[in-house]
């Protein structure tokens, strides 16, 4: 299961990872609710699901990259600037070769234990 994660950096590089995840899980809960579109409700949700699981940092390659996949899709689909969709794509594929960081859910369940003999 480790393979999934990078390492778990904590400090600066974690406290970055902290605030990309924070920055890309709250453009998916509410920016992706309130522009409209020609997504059914059901997709709507399933940016919802994907930002509060990327806030948390729980399962983060793998949110991040179904993320990714879905706002490229929504950029091929839209009818106006996909800047924006483009940029989310960049950021959560990124956040998914990254890693969730230290401060995640990911980095309690998975993270390295030690064990004191």
């Amino acid at each position: 299961m480790q393979r999934l994660f990078s390492t778990f950096p904590n400090g600066g590089p974690g406290a970055a990872l902290l605030l990309l995840r924070l920055a890309a899980g709250g453009f998916l809960i509410v920016g992706e609710v309130f522009i409209p579109g020609l997504f059914a409700p059901a997709i709507h949700g399933a940016f919802v699901l994907l930002g509060c699981t990327l806030v948390l940092g729980l399962w983060t390659p793998v949110t991040a990259t179904i993320a990714g996949v879905l706002e490229g899709l929504s950029a091929l689909s839209s009818k106006g600037d996909p800047s924006t969709q483009f940029l989310m794509m960049v950021l959560t594929i990124s956040l998914a070769l990254l890693g969730p960081g230290a401060w995640s859910l990911d980095a309690r369940v998975f993270g390295r234990k030690r064990i004191d003999i």
